[in-house]
């Protein structure tokens, strides 16, 4: 057989990989000018550099965990982000050092009884918003200088315009426990995402092409090819035929710093509406502060709305989308050549184990 893969990230490098064992013939080709989607890592003074904002494996999957790391070995990292609201440190996830940093409780029981009473209005409610969700989880305190700015600027919509399920990702806990995933396995690769990627596409059955895009040669393509995984948007691959679905974008302003230490933390979550980015990453204390000791390299990543001239990250998941994108994935099973996957074609948020997994079920089901 004779594949094309459209998109070197995770997914579709997964897939070509796997096909390629298989001796089947797959080309990879990304518009973008190297390999590995948004994970993709640059060492810049020996610093592991997130290009496209900070990526943190974990899992609970012992079969995806052992298979990335036929690929690399990964450190220990365990991800505790902080959170920075008019000057003051507080850590996340909200756990027993959060409610002692906001009301200076002690026990269990002192968190718990503040939060009920903060949010007694919504007992035995069922959300309709994520402002009500997020208020019925943790109290209105936590909402107001955690939450509810860092909401607005990442999604560019208030949060009693989103969907209550968005808050439940986040980890609610009555121990003083700072990290951030329930997860069994997790940790960074030690010397960055693109060498697994690399290894992934080292075959004599895969051929990679960058900087080219798929949609200027769309028909060409679709003749010359038994099948294509396309991991870019779906209603952009049908030109739209049944309106835009919405995603949300990022900008990132990446500075190199004359010092070993910038921040203290890989990761520190800006959530003052009034302060226009959400985090900054400082890239080196991912792999424990290896790298130049005169030199740190920082990240500002700013969330912004998206339209066809930027990068689409997030798919913005609310009712009147999700029924979008079924209408455009029910028009896509009856396309025999094309499959559509990841983040993008399958219009859904995918943590990396997540799009690991999903390429595997499709090998499964394509073998």
């Amino acid at each position: 057989m004779k594949y094309l893969v459209v998109g070197s990230g995770l997914f579709g490098s997964v897939f070509a990989y796997e096909a390629a064992k298989r001796n089947n013939f797959v080309t990879v080709i990304d518009r973008r000018s190297h390999i590995g989607g948004n994970i993709y890592t640059k060492e810049e003074n020996g610093i592991q550099v997130h290009q496209y904002g900070a990526h943190i494996f974990h899992t609970s999957d012992k079969y995806i965990w052992k298979y990335i790391q036929k690929f690399t070995k990964f450190n220990n990292y365990i991800n505790s982000p902080l959170a920075n609201f008019q000057g003051r440190i507080y850590n996340l996830p909200f756990n027993m050092n959060t409610f002692n940093q906001l009301w200076g409780t002690i026990t269990p029981q002192e968190a718990a009884s503040r939060i009920k009473k903060q949010s007694q209005e919504l007992f035995g409610k069922k959300p309709k918003n994520l402002e009500e969700q997020a208020i019925q989880l943790v109290g209105h305190d936590i909402y107001e200088k955690l939450i509810k700015g860092y909401t607005e600027k990442q999604w560019g919509k208030k949060p009693t315009e989103l969907p209550p399920f968005i808050i439940k990702r986040l980890p609610v806990r009555f121990v003083y426990d700072n990290n951030y995933f329930n997860d069994e396995y997790q940790g960074i690769p030690i010397g960055g995402y693109t060498q697994i990627i690399e290894k992934m596409l080292d075959s004599p059955n895969i051929l990679v092409r960058l900087n080219t895009n798929f949609l200027a040669n769309k028909n060409s393509y679709l003749e010359n090819y038994d099948k294509i995984i396309f991991t870019g948007m779906i209603d952009q691959f049908f030109n739209y035929k049944f309106g835009k679905l919405e995603y949300r974008s990022l900008k990132f302003e990446t500075r190199e710093l004359p010092m070993d230490n910038f921040q203290g933390n890989a990761v520190i979550n800006y959530t003052d509406v009034a302060i226009p980015y959400t985090r900054i990453i400082e890239h080196k204390h991912f792999e424990f502060g290896q790298g130049n000791k005169n030199k740190t390299i920082i990240t500002y990543e700013y969330p912004d709305s998206w339209d066809s001239s930027k990068e689409p990250y997030y798919p913005l998941n609310d009712k009147r989308n999700n029924n979008l994108y079924n209408k455009y994935h029910d028009y896509a099973k009856k396309q025999n050549k094309i499959i559509f996957g990841g983040r993008l074609g399958q219009y859904r948020y995918y943590n990396m184990d997540q799009a690991i997994s999903a390429a595997l079920k499709l090998v499964n089901k394509e073998f």
